[in-house]
């Protein structure tokens, strides 16, 4: 975790992995057998939180993030919102 959200979680500002098989990252992606990111867990460059999951085709995506007016969002690949909720 990192950005506002890490410094009000956790008073230090600094997350280290509680168990021996812990793991800290910024981002997490899941990759199809074809090396495409299909799915990812992450922060941008504003330090905002998002879970990204994208069509087999790639031509959709579904964003969930707290951080974004438009919390839950269905895109098309142009970046045309299909259905949002807030």
């Amino acid at each position: 975790m990192g950005g506002a959200l890490g410094e009000r979680v956790f008073s230090t500002g600094l997350v280290q992995a509680q168990k021996a098989n812990g793991v800290n990252a910024e981002e997490f992606l899941l990759l199809d057998q074809s090396g495409k990111a299909r799915a990812g867990l992450g922060l941008d460059a504003n330090g905002e939180v998002g879970l990204v999951l994208t069509s087999k085709d790639g031509n959709r995506t579904l964003t969930l993030s707290p951080d974004d007016p438009k919390t839950i969002k269905l895109a098309e690949r142009g970046g045309r919102v299909l259905w949002a909720m807030p």
